[in-house]
């Protein structure tokens, strides 16, 4: 039997705010954008991805309250670049070590770059390795 990650829920404050932010800036696809009702639900895909995030009046978490849901890129740097002209502040590739985290790119499935929606949901974007 398969099991597949088809839906994660982000909080949001602003629907329309949100929308924007995801499609225009960080640069996921549309999916579709329904209300019934008093019901409002925003399904939005990255890229590439079979997964897909969803914002409406269905999500019931705390605006800002997700933490660490990862996004894998092949290339760690054109994913930052995208993410920088789109506005968003992505932050600085790193990598960690015994130490933490350390600034530049590291070895396999250890590069990485952060960035927050406007309401301080957290993302994290992974380099896989080219021989995935």
């Amino acid at each position: 039997m398969e099991w597949t990650l088809e839906v994660v829920p982000v909080p949001v404050t602003d629907i329309d705010k949100a929308k924007r932010f995801y499609a225009e800036q960080v640069g996921f696809t549309v999916d579709h954008d329904t209300r019934q009702g008093e019901t409002r639900i925003v399904q939005l895909t990255p890229p590439g991805s079979g997964c897909s995030i969803v914002i409406g009046t269905v999500v019931t978490m705390e605006p800002g309250s997700l933490r660490g849901v990862q996004l894998v890129v092949p290339d760690i740097e054109a994913a930052r670049a995208r993410l920088l002209e789109g506005g968003v502040d992505a932050g600085r590739v790193h990598h960690f070590e015994e130490s933490g985290p350390v600034d530049g790119p590291g070895g396999r499935w250890n590069s990485f770059v952060n960035f927050s929606d406007p309401d301080g949901n957290q993302w994290v974007v992974q380099e896989s390795p080219a021989d995935r």
